[in-house]
């Protein structure tokens, strides 16, 4: 994994992305010596993406078990939707 500041990256945008796009490297983005940003290949993040959608359904799955939820039809009544 490379690691770049942004004054660096900002010379070397072009090139830096094709790097991403095509080797499918991730590169590490430092400002002022701090990692801020990464840049990762668009599967990468498609995957990351997918990763997200299944904890947020697991745990609406896992809400939707609790005691004391309210119905849907009351909440839209209640904001008189």
């Amino acid at each position: 994994m490379t690691t770049l500041n942004a004054v660096t990256l900002r010379a070397t945008l072009a090139e830096t992305l094709n790097q991403v796009a095509y080797t499918h490297e991730r590169v590490i983005v430092e400002k002022h010596g701090k990692p801020v940003a990464a840049l990762v290949p668009i599967e990468d993040l498609k995957t990351l993406e997918a990763l997200e959608d299944r904890i947020d359904l697991a745990a609406a799955r896992r809400a939707l078990k609790e005691p004391g939820r309210i119905p849907w039809e009351k909440v839209k009544k209640d904001l008189g939707l």
